[in-house]
């Protein structure tokens, strides 16, 4: 500061360079965990897996779906409704100044709120046009997301991360505007195995992750992933017996049901991509337990041609119940830890492309604080001089 007689950048120049380069921050976060690595700082081959909603520049108010699209004309059409029906009222008065000058703001609001329907109807056209039937209008890129709080949401990009059980250092992380994890398992486990560059990988997540082609995806790439099922059971809400208390017998290929009946395999079929398999017996008719198992003629059992893949790793998780604890501790604190450096208004970057480059040295600050409190600042000087 003396040296430069406390000359500091401006926030524009900032703000520019951070916009500007968003690409070479980007290689240089990926650089630094190449840097743990030779440090030793990566050395073991599991990680956690998990994303969380980040705010976007972008109002709720100035994004719109389906749903919001409907509120807000009916909003409008409300109004003008009340609005003809004020006009009416005045027009069985005497006639005052008072009354002119109402009944002309009322014909103000009615035009108005007539140039509102036809931006509304520009907007729809726009919304159905997208793939998504979304539309943002501060932020193109950004999306209404569901969060985990009971009928909340956010405007924003879901990031995705994954974070090294030992040292808790992020080694992969992805901004994307998928509303849900579902698709992004595979994409960041692979990510993962590559920057730490081993044979085989284990991968926790949580259940929003579950998806069968997923899975398979991450077994056939050597990553043996653990997560629980999602409990979406119809008939076990119901309070009737659900699929896992069907026991499958794979030497046989049949099912045993909560009575002690076989089920046997009837014929596969294909749903949405997936070859499934179907199993029933013709005893639930004289099944004294048949009312705490279907209402329909007889319960039938679906199996996926690789649910094998899914029973092995229902088993992992039986066996290592304490998996989701090291998720959570691990895979949480550094987005707890992110956005508090934040603040409120997290991203302040707009567009996808920018905004991952902002999301870049988020996590390249994370991982230097991580280093930092891990080796101290001599060690971290002497490897990257190295």
């Amino acid at each position: 500061m003396w040296l430069t007689g406390r000359l500091v950048p401006d926030h524009k120049t900032i703000a520019d360079f951070r916009k500007d380069n968003g690409g070479a921050i980007r290689q240089v976060c990926t650089r630094f965990v190449a840097l743990c690595r030779e440090m030793g700082l990566l050395s073991g081959n599991s990680v956690a897996i998990d994303g969380s909603k980040f705010k976007a520049v972008n109002n709720r108010d100035r994004n719109f779906t389906r749903a919001k699209m409907e509120r807000r004309r009916a909003q409008v059409e409300e109004s003008v409704a009340r609005y003809l029906q004020q006009l009416d009222t005045a027009d069985r008065q005497d006639p005052s100044d008072t009354l002119a000058a109402k009944t002309s703001r009322l014909k103000d609001k009615i035009a108005k709120l007539g140039e509102e329907m036809k931006r509304l109807a520009e907007l729809e056209a726009q919304m159905l046009a997208s793939p998504d039937s979304q539309v943002s209008l501060t932020d193109p890129d950004a999306r209404s997301m569901a969060t985990s709080g009971r009928g909340s949401g956010v405007v924003g990009y879901n990031v995705q991360v994954a974070v090294e059980t030992e040292h808790h250092l992020i080694v992969a992380h992805e901004v994307t505007n998928a509303g849900s994890d579902r698709a992004q398992l595979a994409t960041m486990a692979k990510k993962a195995k590559a920057v730490l560059g081993t044979d085989a990988l284990d991968a926790v997540a949580d259940r929003g992750y579950f998806s069968g082609e997923e899975i398979l995806a991450c077994e056939r790439a050597g990553i043996t992933v653990t997560l629980p099922k999602p409990m979406t059971s119809g008939a076990k809400a119901d309070g009737r017996f659900g699929k896992q208390d069907f026991v499958y017998k794979p030497e046989d290929d049949v099912y045993r049901c909560p009575a002690g009946e076989t089920l046997t395999f009837h014929y596969t079929n294909v749903e949405n991509g997936l070859t499934l398999r179907r199993y029933w017996t013709t005893a639930c008719k004289t099944c004294p337990i048949k009312n705490r198992c279907t209402p329909a003629k007889e319960r039938r059992i679906t199996r996926w041609e690789h649910e094998d893949v899914l029973d092995a790793m229902q088993r992992r998780l039986d066996e290592n119940p304490r998996a989701m604890r090291v998720r959570r501790e691990t895979v949480e604190h550094p987005f707890g830890t992110m956005k508090a450096r934040m603040g409120a208004t997290h991203f302040l970057m707009k567009t996808l492309p920018r905004v991952s480059g902002e999301m870049a040295l988020h996590v390249l600050a994370y991982n230097l604080t991580r280093v930092l409190n891990i080796m101290g600042s001599k060690p971290l000087r002497a490897a990257i001089r190295a």
